[in-house]
């Protein structure tokens, strides 16, 4: 092939009587030769990473869907620690199914196969490897020295995390103040581990405690136990879903038109905007989308990414609205949902209490937009919708609320229009693709 291509060039230079028209068909040439032995060199390497990926065997979907979900590093999204007699039979059960149901991958410890054992082995792995702890305080958890070292080492891993890991208290049949220890409940039963672990292990274990107290939750005084399993699982989800996009392996980040675009969605001002990348195919508008996102979604109670709408509509709107509410309160409504018309009252109405980062991905209509994000009106102070399109017609959609003008609110939809890399850049990119370096 290279043998051919370099008598293909030669041949441009045989004689002096040679036509424009014939240089440019010996360029045309030339230049497809060149592109044929890029491609084969990438589909050779392909080609040798091919076996190490077929090692990795079947799974099952749900294990695809739990590893998938579950950040490099992190075996679990959730660590449930509970006191068995208390709670394991009724709520906790119910929590970690439904948990369960959402995607949620959880484990769930059984104190009553480790009594007397040091906390090494498997749940040694599974708190160091979760990044959610869910320790769910009842009037006879710290009873429980198991129970006690659950939390003391939550505090630990949590400590080291760099904020990666956080812990969400639920007070079910106690007081804030018990684990405090500012009440007899607790106070009293902590210091009857003494004798077996000592003075040092009991100061560790009440610091814990009084440090995660301290910490946001849920109290079951007022509320049923279906409806804080739903709060509760709504906010992990939404703890979850704050988690980076993946963009692809060999990209060079375009960092003037991540700042073109991160400066028209200006996060920090209350309006609601909507932003639309658009584009010809191919130029780069969704890796764009999932860099933004990943910069700016911790500035968002909930935030949702939905790849290929254009593909998913196919099946039914409906079907990416539920997708869309799952990212926010999981699949508790979904049953909910009877048409196009239900599914854009919820979007409203949970998207209208949040501050939310939706992004939509590959819109060719705008009925796509309207009935997934509808208008202005629909979100809170300080939402943002982005969206990519290679239709301009889709940035012609109508977000303004048909009432009065809102103070400072900007007009239609905020446009970004993506474009074609510098020759630099596109070259780093093609090296890496092709020669895995950065450059040739």
């Amino acid at each position: 092939m290279a043998l051919g291509f370099q008598m293909l060039v030669l041949s441009g230079f045989v004689g002096d009587n040679s036509s424009e028209k014939d240089w440019l068909q010996v360029g045309l040439i030339a230049a497809v030769a060149l592109i044929t032995i890029i491609l084969a060199l990438m589909l050779w390497r392909l080609a040798l990473r091919q076996p190490t990926r077929a090692k990795k065997g079947w799974r099952s979907p749900e294990a695809i869907r739990s590893v998938e979900n579950v950040p490099p590093g992190y075996e679990y999204d959730v660590f449930l620690s509970f006191r068995g007699p208390d709670t394991h039979s009724n709520f906790t059960d119910c929590l970690y199914h439904s948990l369960r149901n959402n995607g949620i991958h959880v484990f769930l410890d059984n104190e009553a196969l480790r009594v007397g054992k040091e906390i090494d082995g498997e749940l040694l792995k599974a708190l160091d490897k979760s990044r959610i702890y869910i320790p769910i305080f009842s009037k006879n958890y710290a009873a429980s020295s198991w129970c006690l070292r659950e939390v003391a080492h939550m505090v630990e891993c949590t400590a080291k995390s760099d904020g990666k890991k956080e812990i969400l208290p639920i007070f079910f049949d106690v007081d804030p103040d018990d684990v405090k220890l500012k009440t007899k409940l607790y106070k009293e039963a902590v210091p009857k581990h003494k004798k077996k672990f000592g003075s040092d292990a009991l100061k560790q274990w009440e610091d814990a405690l009084v440090k995660v107290a301290h910490l946001k939750g849920w109290e079951l005084e007022g509320k049923g136990h279906g409806e804080l399993i739903e709060l509760v699982v709504g906010e992990v989800l939404c703890k979850l879903n704050a988690r980076n996009v993946d963009v692809p392996e060999y990209w060079v980040e375009d960092h003037r038109q991540i700042e073109d675009i991160l400066e028209k969605l200006e996060v920090d001002s209350d309006d609601v905007r909507f932003l639309g990348i658009h584009g010809i195919g191919g130029i780069g508008k969704t890796v764009l989308a999932k860099v933004v996102f990943n910069k700016i979604s911790s500035h968002f109670e909930g935030v949702c990414f939905l790849n290929d709408v254009r593909e998913s509509s196919r099946h039914g709107l409906i079907n990416v609205q539920k997708k869309l509410l799952a990212s926010f309160v999981g699949l508790v409504i979904d049953d909910l949902i009877k048409d196009i018309g239900d599914g854009m009252k919820w979007i409203k109405t949970v998207c209208h209490t949040k501050k939310v980062l939706i992004v939509l991905d590959d819109l060719d209509k705008q009925e796509q937009l309207k009935k997934l994000a509808g208008k202005s009106d629909w979100f809170g102070l300080g939402n943002r919708i982005i969206f990519t399109t290679r239709n301009l017609e889709v940035l012609m959609t109508q977000v303004e609320p048909s009432g009065e003008e809102v103070l400072n609110q900007p007009k239609g939809i905020l446009a970004y229009e993506a474009h074609a890399m510098e020759y630099g850049r596109a070259l780093q990119l093609f090296c890496k693709h092709a020669f895995r370096r950065d450059s040739p």
